[in-house]
């Protein structure tokens, strides 16, 4: 009995393992079975989405199912072994990695539903296109890694992603998405990386991005995202990058951003962020890289950021900082990239910038630096790019700076330095631009400058630079740009220059360079700019000239040039602009030279000693008379018709020029000029009814198409577009295809023979194309033709001024503050147009209406319609100009435009401003001598409250600055330099007194 109830005991135990072994054979049996089912479903997945790709394949040649046949029952059928594609211990894929793969197709054929245990998908680096489908969240399971990156996806975003919650890794940047960011972004709690920069996405920010409290990067610059920078941001306590750069965010820096304390990176760039930086930014202590340019932040840079030891890159450019670099930047030890250029810096450069010896970009250009140059630059040698140029920086130029073997940019342009040129330049072997114009040097030009054989740009000018060229210059066969103008160089040009075949650039204007100017010139294939005038070159104008067909402006003016014009001429088809005025050229002006000059739009050929006739081209028959004067062989067109038309305001120009004259040669003056007139009148109306040629000078666009483009957005200057209207013109606003809004101002009768206007047309394209500065409106482009003359504005949306002092409600949102910025904003325009541009620029119509504002009401000067172009120390006669009420009292007669008669129009601007109305009597109440003061209550804009602390000092100080302007002795008003200095300065240096409920400011400042 025992026995058998062991043997039973047995038996069951056996029977048990059986089983066990039974179950396991099954399980795995199944598990095989479902395995190769799943690798099946997955291989002819892939299969079929691989026939759906648009190029051939040649990466997946590997990717073929192999029959499962008695010859290959080892081999393997499903995809593990495939390029791309990885599989778990079980067969299935969790990976597929095709990146960079030269792949193109779309995902809508592939069938993620099929792919139950993937984890990885990279795609990056193709040209997929199309939709991201819907169908994704089917891998919501297991997906951690998912990067669709650098190909052509297009359309929104799908809500759905935000069912992938487990994914670790999101990067869709570099495509074509657009829509909103979906808020269900905000459901990724496992994310370390998100990834949307570079697309199209618009729309804000969604204020769940604060729930990804485990980002470690996030990306979403060079978007269109608009709104303010959500404050939830501060919960990413484990962000280490912020990359929200070139998008069109809006408010301040919150300071829940400064809480972030593993940031590396932070770039919020190209924004239009305003406010100032947050003084907590120095809590930021890990922050390497800091980059916030081109926004509207203002206030001064926080002495905090010198507790950002490890920061190594600085980038503030292209902001409305005001104040002090701090001095706390010299604890920066690590810097490698300081940019500060274009704010409104004040104060001192840091000396000691450079302590740690790391320095290599080092940029503080247009600002209102002064004192010198750091000290520490001297031995600084990691320097590659230095730019402080724009500033008043003083100091020996010569002591300043060291041998520095890696620089290959410095531009220290526009300052007070003074000194000569150190011959340790030529040791800075990897330089290619140096541009020292604009300071106060002496001396020579040393020949070691001729060892800079990388250099590209070479500027010198507006110096006190003597001696002759160096020949060794020849030896810089890279140079692009040459300008060695406003110095009193000796001497001929060197024949070596003619190895600078590079060169498209040449200035060697107001020297005292003599002998005659060397045929090697015409070895200058590439030049487009050549400018020779105001020189003692003599001889004749070699007849090598003619190879230099890109020629566009060539100016010759003002030497003892002698000899006929070269029939070589002929050959510069590409001159746009010839100046050979003031010399002793002889002969006539061959027709066969100037008919092949087809696009010639200016000539000056005044006061040589031409005859004949002149040739009948457009560029004759629009020149000013004061062109073609001072040649007393010269004959008039040949006329064709008669024409008993002629405009009065011809009449007017030439009664102006033979007044001076006896009355009997007046007389016979009149008749032959009025002959003259009337033939080139009738010769131009006749011309014009069978020119079709529409387009004699598209600049910047591409001309027909944007033409069109203009006439079709303004149904042929509609007056249902006009913005308003003026003396020189009409301006209309036009909203392109493209979706950009820009101003159009369509010239009066350009082309109905008025030659004054003409002139001006072309003064005004000529100064705006010089002029970068935020506070004048950006000129876009322009077109002359015989039908529609016009320029083209960037869009400004609060329009003038003017028109919103005279509106109730709109010139309460003026505030004091607002105000007071946009008489700085003037100012500051002003003194660069006086004092940066070279030559000077004299604007001739400073008022309200001539002041247009932003969204943010920053002023930007407009209408440069009568702006002319002045030499230092020097005015233009011209006829009456301005507007009415805002005139200098000397121009009515003196008829003298100079930069005094700004400064008249700028103090009439600057009261209109701060009384919301033209000052009108109070001008005369201030400049009377028995007015010893001037009540601050008289002035303001009783719309508004009375201003108090620091905006009413600033009224103040307007005040007196705009009564000095007014003064009746032209000379005895500051210059625009002074004003903007003034205004940027937070000292009041104003005589005031208070008396019982009044606040009375001294009327002399």
């Amino acid at each position: 009995m025992k026995g058998r109830m062991i043997g039973s005991s047995t038996f069951e135990k056996v029977c048990s393992h059986v089983n066990s072994f039974v179950l396991i054979v099954v399980l795995v049996s199944s598990s095989i079975i479902a395995s190769a089912s799943t690798s099946t479903e997955e291989a002819d997945a892939l299969i079929t989405w691989k026939a759906t790709l648009q190029k051939e394949a040649s990466q997946l040649s590997s990717w073929t199912l192999l029959p499962n046949t008695s010859t290959n029952l080892n081999s393997s059928t499903g995809p593990c072994t495939w390029f791309g594609i990885s599989c778990n211990l079980a067969g299935s894929v969790i990976r597929i990695n095709l990146s960079n793969s030269n792949l193109d197709g779309s995902l809508h054929e592939f069938s993620f539903s099929s792919f139950h245990n993937l984890e990885y998908v990279d795609l990056s680096k193709n040209s997929f296109f199309g939709t991201i489908p819907t169908q994704i969240i089917d891998l919501s399971t297991k997906l951690i890694y998912l990067n669709l990156s650098i190909n052509h996806f297009s359309g929104k975003i799908p809500p759905q992603i935000g069912l992938l919650t487990n994914l670790e890794a999101l990067c869709l940047n570099n495509n074509e998405l657009d829509g909103s960011i979906p808020p269900e972004i905000g459901q990724l709690r496992s994310l370390n990386v998100l990834a949307l920069d570079s697309n199209s996405l618009n729309g804000s920010i969604p204020l769940e991005i604060g729930n990804l409290t485990n980002l470690v990067e996030l990306y979403m610059y060079n978007n269109s995202l608009i709104g303010p920078l959500p404050t939830q941001i501060g919960n990413l306590k484990s962000l280490k990058s912020l990359s929200l750069g070139k998008n069109n965010l809006v408010g301040s820096i919150p300071t829940s951003l400064c809480g972030l304390v593993n940031l590396t990176l932070v770039d919020l760039s190209q924004n239009q962020l305003s406010g100032s930086i947050p003084e907590e930014i120095g809590n930021l202590k890990s922050l390497i890289v800091l980059q916030l340019s081109e926004n509207k932040l203002n206030g001064s840079l926080p002495t905090s950021i010198g507790n950002l030891t490890q920061l190594e890159v600085f980038y503030v450019r292209d902001n409305q900082f005001s104040g002090s670099i701090p001095q706390e930047v010299e604890n920066l030890m690590k810097l490698t990239t300081f940019r500060v250029a274009r704010n409104q810096l004040t104060g001192y450069l840091p000396q000691n910038i450079c302590k740690a010896g790391l320095l290599r970009n080092f940029t503080a250009n247009s600002n209102y630096l002064i004192g010198p140059i750091p000290k520490s630059l001297r031995n600084c040698t990691s320097l590659l790019r230095v730019r402080l140029d724009g500033n008043q920086l003083t100091g020996n130029i010569s002591e300043v700076f060291g041998v520095h073997p890696d620089l290959y940019y410095i531009n220290i342009g526009n300052n007070t330095l003074y000194g000569e040129l150190s011959p340790n330049w030529g040791r800075s072997s990897r330089l290619t631009n140096l541009e020292f114009g604009g300071n106060d040097i002496t001396g020579g030009i040393p020949s070691e400058i001729g060892n800079l054989t990388e250099l590209h740009v070479l500027d010198l000018s507006s110096n006190h630079l003597v001696g002759e060229i160096p020949k060794e210059l020849g030896r810089l066969t890279y140079l692009v740009k040459l300008t060695l103008t406003n110095n009193q160089l000796s001497g001929g040009i060197p024949a070596e220059v003619g190895s600078l075949t590079s060169l498209d650039y040449l200035d060697l204007s107001k020297n005292k360079l003599s002998k005659s100017i060397p045929g090697c010139i015409g070895n200058f294939s590439n030049l487009f700019y050549m400018n020779l005038s105001h020189n003692e070159f003599s001889q004749g104008i070699p007849a090598q000239i003619g190879n230099l067909v890109q020629l566009s402006v060539l100016d010759l003016s003002h030497n003892h040039l002698s000899g006929d014009i070269p029939m070589e001429f002929m050959k510069l088809q590409s001159l746009q602009t010839m100046n050979i005025s003031h010399n002793n050229l002889s002969g006539n002006l061959p027709a066969t030279i100037f008919e092949k000059l087809h696009g010639l739009l200016y000539v000056n050929i005044a006061y040589n000693r031409f005859w004949g006739q002149v040739p009948n081209i457009k560029a004759f028959q629009d020149a000013p008379i004061e062109a073609l004067e001072g040649n007393k062989g010269l004959q008039p067109f040949q006329p064709q018709t008669t024409d008993k038309h002629v405009s009065q305001r011809s009449r007017n120009v030439v009664l102006m020029i033979i007044f001076p004259l006896s009355v009997v040669l007046a007389v016979v003056l009149l008749f032959a000029l009025m002959g003259l007139i009337i033939f080139k009148g009738k010769k131009r109306n006749s011309r014009e009814e069978h020119n079709v040629n529409l387009y004699s000078t598209i600049s910047t666009f591409d001309g027909k198409k944007m033409y069109e483009e203009i006439i079709a957005a303004t149904e042929n200057f509609d007056a249902i577009y006009c913005l308003g209207r003026g003396g020189f013109g009409s301006v209309y606003k036009a909203l392109l295809p493209s979706g950009k809004t820009i101003a159009v101002k369509k010239i009066h009768a350009l082309c109905d023979g008025n030659l004054t206007d003409q002139k001006e047309f072309f003064n005004e394209i000529m100064a705006l194309t010089e002029i970068r500065h935020r506070n004048i409106v950006k000129l876009c482009g322009f077109c002359s033709s015989n039908r529609h003359s016009f320029l083209m504005y960037e869009y400004l949306e609060k329009g003038s001024l003017a028109t919103i002092l005279s509106k109730e409600e709109e010139a309460k949102e003026l505030d004091w503050s607002r105000r007071v910025n946009i008489i700085k904003g003037v100012a500051h325009a002003l003194a660069y147009m006086h004092h940066d541009c070279s030559p000077p620029i004299v604007h001739r119509d400073i008022s309200s209406k001539n002041v247009l504002l932003d969204s943010d009401y920053e002023a930007h000067v407009s209408d440069f319609g009568t702006a002319k172009l002045l030499k230092l120390d020097s005015s233009n006669l011209t006829g009456f100009a301005g507007t009415y009420g805002y005139v200098a009292p000397e121009l009515a007669y003196t008829m003298k435009v100079t930069e005094k008669c700004d400064m008249y129009s700028f103090g009439v601007f600057a009261l209109e401003v701060i009384k919301g109305n033209h000052p009108g009597d109070f001008i005369t109440c201030a400049l009377s001598p028995s007015e010893a003061n001037i009540l601050l209550k008289d002035v303001l804009d009783q719309r508004l409250p009375a201003p108090t602390g620091q905006v009413q000092d600033e009224l103040i100080k307007i005040v007196t600055i705009a009564t000095a302007c007014l003064h009746a002795n032209p000379q005895s008003r500051p210059t625009m330099l002074m004003i903007s200095k003034r205004l940027s300065s937070s000292i009041v240096q104003i005589p005031i007194t208070v008396t019982p409920g009044e606040l009375v400011i001294g009327s002399k400042p």
